[in-house]
């Protein structure tokens, strides 16, 4: 399964990278195919969310703790401190790593839209 991991470099710059979390078959029944399920990561909580509309753009910010981040409707591009940009769509998972240095920035749709946080453990 593919993931966009944001992070943030020993200099506090921030960058993407594509990560891939593996996935495991598991047959839940005989003779039905199997459903495919990554290792636990370990969470602390779950938070949904809503960016209402008119929010544009929050300007460069670091995320407060280490956190998956899953958008459910409408779509968000963030901006690296490397001057990088990625969009993210509906059902795009993001490991928000950067709780240090200069952050990203992001820029919301006019219609707002709904997310998942959810914060990791470790």
């Amino acid at each position: 399964m593919k993931c966009l991991r944001i992070y943030a470099d020993a200099e506090g710059e921030s960058h993407f990278e594509d990560i891939d979390i593996a996935l495991t078959p598991l047959e839940l029944f005989p003779g039905i195919p199997p459903i495919f399920l990554s290792t636990w990561e370990p969470a602390k909580a779950v938070r949904f969310g809503w960016v209402p509309a008119g929010l544009k753009e929050a300007d460069w910010h670091t995320t407060p703790v280490r956190q998956f981040v899953i958008w459910m409707t409408g779509w968000v591009e963030f901006e690296t401190s490397d001057g990088d940009t990625r969009r993210c769509d509906p059902g795009t998972v993001v490991l928000c790593e950067d709780t240090t240095g200069k952050g990203h920035r992001s820029r919301h749709p006019d219609e707002g839209q709904f997310n998942v946080f959810i914060p990791l453990a470790c």
